[in-house]
């Protein structure tokens, strides 16, 4: 389990491994099917294992059952966000007809929070785990607390992978990433700590402000010491465009400026009708952050690299009658050039 969820340097998806991976599927899936009662042998777990490392080596997957006892079979990125992209693109090439359901990071699963829970040599009572909450309503997050009796007693590599389970089993892996922030363990039960199974509701009063897309502006100073201006959009969650692996700079300059060098008409109206098209690439890209100062705006999105959407750029920003617009591009898939525009 990736407790640590540290980003990390992660090349493009190799997808020869993914095709390879439900080629062989489709060969083992009724070997495996016939032992899903007893478990798997370890031969077929070695075999799985190895499918799966050859897409990642840090990818982690999962057999189990969801609604009406359909198997399930996830393949998980333990929360690191350079990896979430990878497993979606495992997921939307699964086959379509199937007895299985394929997921790509880990779902809630209320129900094993009053289970018993072995890791190594040592099993944990769950029911007996108690979160300390902190929210931090300004930044969308929730910082957590994780409580267990039996900590005196284990040593911190199993307390912290004891807290993700519960995090993982109380919100789900992606809702995890989206709105918790710290997490540590204690072997003191904390003030006002509640059982995991309230942690939904929490998460729910936080988020509930943010369901539309909101910009937080700021202003500040360009290098030539110019006033400049900031729009950052917030919250903006990584899993909630997980194909968006490409990080895409458009900068536009505009003709028409006041004294301090920020947009004036024409050149304002050009630019909100500019950006209204960036806006409106749906799933295939997102707008993150805009910047404008001295005769420049640019504009920092993310991209589905396989969507066509640079190339649309590149059409978009030949059509500019204000100056030279360009469009740069770097693989990006843990969104970390956002890390200097979050609050």
């Amino acid at each position: 389990m990736g407790i640590f969820r540290r980003p990390r340097d992660i090349p493009s998806p190799p997808s020869p491994a993914i095709a390879e991976f439900w080629e062989w599927w489709g060969q083992a899936r009724p070997r495996i099917e016939a032992v899903l009662n007893e478990g798997l042998t370890t031969e077929l777990v070695e075999e799985l294992s190895l499918r799966v490392h050859k897409i990642h080596a840090d990818l982690q997957w999962e057999i189990g059952s969801g609604q009406n006892d359909v198997p399930t079979l996830t393949l998980s990125g333990s929360g690191i966000a350079e990896l979430r992209g990878l497993a979606e693109r495992w997921l939307r090439t699964a086959p379509a007809r199937t007895n299985w359901e394929f997921r790509a990071a880990r779902q809630a699963d209320p129900e094993m929070l009053d289970q018993k829970l072995q890791l190594a040599d040592h099993e944990l009572d769950l029911g007996y785990v108690r979160l300390g909450m902190r929210a931090e309503p300004g930044r969308a997050r929730i910082h957590i607390t994780v409580f267990h009796p039996d900590f005196l007693f284990v040593p911190e590599d199993i307390q912290l992978q004891v807290a993700f389970h519960v995090l993982d089993w109380a919100l789900g892996e992606d809702d995890v990433a989206r709105w918790i922030g710290e997490v540590k363990v204690a072997t003191d039960q904390p003030t006002d700590a509640l059982p995991p199974g309230m942690l939904s509701a929490v998460v729910d009063q936080i988020s509930e402000p943010f369901r539309e897309p909101a910009w937080l502006t700021g202003e500040g100073r360009t290098p030539r010491g110019h006033p400049a201006r900031l729009g950052v959009r917030f919250p903006l969650h990584r899993q909630d465009y997980p194909l968006c692996d490409l990080h895409v700079e458009v900068s536009v300059p505009y003709a028409h400026s006041n004294p301090d060098r920020l947009p004036v008409e024409p050149s304002a109206s050009a630019l909100r009708a500019f950006e209204k098209r960036l806006s409106g690439l749906g799933d295939r890209a997102v707008l993150a952050v805009r910047q404008t100062g001295d005769g420049l705006r640019v504009f920092h999105l993310y991209a589905d690299p396989d969507s066509g959407v640079v190339a649309e750029l590149d059409q978009l920003t030949a059509g500019w009658a204000e100056g030279r617009a360009k469009v740069a591009s770097v693989p990006d898939p843990g969104w970390r050039a956002l890390a200097p525009y979050q609050p």
